[in-house]
């Protein structure tokens, strides 16, 4: 799940440790009469070697060159210290709270005049070790105005309360030898009841509020997973991907995963404490997100791959559907290999579902309604996090790790590596948008489909067409081939155009049902349709 972050945490650390060793494997082999000598050469390269590490990390995660961008929808605004690594992020009326994952901060942004706040919390290890974080993933705000947030290092939840400014502590009555954490990442508040889960515990862990005392496990309960399925897998490879509430059910959505190997959904009954499995196809193995509609039915962001889906939770039947193909991240990453990795999804009040896409470098909003996705492009990336040439600005990601549904369709951002917030505005009219009368096609292998689309206006605006699929878990078309009437053009406010898309289905595609993802892009957003496909 966390593989980019994890990677180079390894990387800092296997540094460190290779040149210590091979320090002291020259030390041994060296004579009594040099040895002091030696030692403190020894002292000064182990020292050199941590400074050169600490330095690689600042380089890498603190964002220390990193200005504030903007374009048409999206703001970034840079936080007060250096080095703060924002994560968790919750937007209210007033103010967006975050959490610094380096400094132990929860930082207080006001909306209305940019200012900020930010308080210590009282115990983050992280604080005093200088290539070290404690992830936060989540935060929420419970029906009293308090800021609840996870902590992974420190192995469980806290509680803020503004009013007095006091923090309470609640770790987690579980710490796994193997990772010294169960590595809270996702809670959910029923009533006076809070639920949650952690990456490396395979527990639905809850409590009543009231319950909970400062420091103290008291109160804190667990219920097992039924994790039968994944027997035969490296148990230190399965892990809770994140939960959420079905209030008007008493249901909660638990998704479970070993990354790159296999996924599974969990429906859990309130009421009974019962569970439902549901698996999932073998291409699906990194369910992470989820959001529950209103009919309750869940959709997940699959973070190994460039698909999101909708699983009906009654039968259990999948649809899936893909972001638009991997694009200007960096020309060296195979189309094959092109994932745009949704990470985490939250739907709004209008019933519309909005995720990130973390290699994507995307926010996007999906209407299940009409299926239509629109893509915001964010407009800062950093080199170091792609395959990228030395000193190019226009290659790289933002590493947007999550985010908020704030009031007016605002949604607050957290750029993990950049030091830095993000507002999109996605009250904003669109310049462009695509349409098509065909939502729904039958298609034969080998034979020629032809789509019709027609692009609107609504500025001017210079587009390039786009189109993605479930053929492949990339979003690309694999051994289809596909073509447009038109690949890109320029358009003035009022105009429409008319585009054909043609695809062949490969012959080694599977029968089934799958889904065409058409439409345009220019430098702010992507437009595209769902279409369903039946293939046979």
């Amino acid at each position: 799940m966390l593989m980019n972050e994890v990677n180079l945490r390894l990387e800092l650390l296997c540094l460190i440790l290779t040149i210590t060793l091979g320090f002291f494997i020259v030390d041994f082999q060296l004579s009594d009469k040099n040895s002091f000598a030696v030692s403190d050469q020894f002292s000064q390269l182990e020292n050199n070697s941590k400074t050169q590490a600490i330095l690689q990390f600042q380089r890498q995660f603190c964002g220390l060159n990193s200005s504030p961008h903007a374009n048409f929808f999206i703001t970034e605004y840079l936080l007060e210290q250096k080095c703060e690594m924002p994560l968790g992020i919750v937007a209210g009326n007033e103010s967006v709270w975050y959490v610094s994952t380096k400094l132990g901060i929860l930082g207080k942004f006001n909306i209305h005049d940019n200012s900020s706040q930010e308080f210590s919390i009282p115990m983050w290890d992280s604080r005093s070790k200088p290539t070290d974080v404690s992830q936060t993933w989540d935060i929420k705000t419970d029906s009293k105005g308090n800021i609840w947030f996870t902590d992974e290092k420190q192995n469980g939840i806290w509680k803020f309360e503004p009013d007095n400014n006091k923090f309470s502590f609640f770790p987690v009555p579980e710490r796994p030898s193997a990772f010294g954490t169960t590595y809270p990442v996702s809670m959910v508040f029923d009533n006076d009841h809070i639920y949650f889960a952690g990456i490396r515990s395979k527990s639905l862990w809850f409590g009543n509020i009231s319950d909970l005392k400062n420091n103290s496990t008291e109160g804190i309960s667990n219920i097992s997973l039924p994790v039968s399925s994944f027997k035969g897998i490296d148990p230190d490879l399965v892990s809770t991907g994140s939960i959420d509430i079905d209030k008007d059910r008493n249901i909660l959505w638990i998704s479970m995963l070993a990354f790159g190997v296999k996924g599974q959904l969990f429906k859990f009954d309130i009421p009974t404490k019962k569970f439902t499995a549901f698996d999932l196809p073998r291409e699906l193995n990194s369910p992470v997100g989820i959001a529950i509609d209103k009919k309750g039915n869940p959709w997940i962001t699959d973070h190994g791959t460039s698909i999101f889906f909708m699983i009906n939770a009654t039968s259990g039947a999948i649809t899936e559907f893909s972001t638009s193909p991997l694009s200007r991240i960096s020309a060296n990453i195979q189309k094959e290999y092109g994932y745009t990795l949704p990470y985490w999804i939250k739907i709004d009040t209008d019933g519309i579902l909005w995720f990130n896409e973390h290699i994507g470098n995307k926010i996007a909003r999906f209407n299940s309604t009409d299926g239509t996705l629109v893509e915001y492009w964010i407009p800062t990336q950093n080199n170091l996090w792609a395959p990228c040439a030395p000193n190019d600005s226009a290659c790289g990601i933002s590493n947007t790790l999550q985010f908020s549904i704030g009031k007016n369709k605002q949604i607050w951002f957290s750029e993990w590596t950049e030091n830095k917030i993000g507002m999109l505005n996605g009250s904003k009219p669109l310049s462009f948008a695509v349409d098509t009368t065909s939502k729904e096609l039958n298609m034969k292998k080998g034979e020629t489909s032809e789509v019709p689309l027609i692009i609107s206006a609504n500025d001017n605006v210079k587009l390039k067409m786009i189109a993605s699929s479930t053929f492949t878990s990339t979003g690309n078309f694999g051994n289809s081939s596909i073509s447009f009437s038109q690949d890109s053009f320029s358009m003035n406010p009022g105009e429409t155009k008319k585009i054909t898309f043609l695809v062949t289905p490969a012959e080694d595609l599977v029968s089934g049902e799958y889904t065409l993802m058409l439409g345009a892009e220019n430098d702010d957003i992507s437009y595209l349709n769902s279409i369903s496909i039946h293939l046979s």
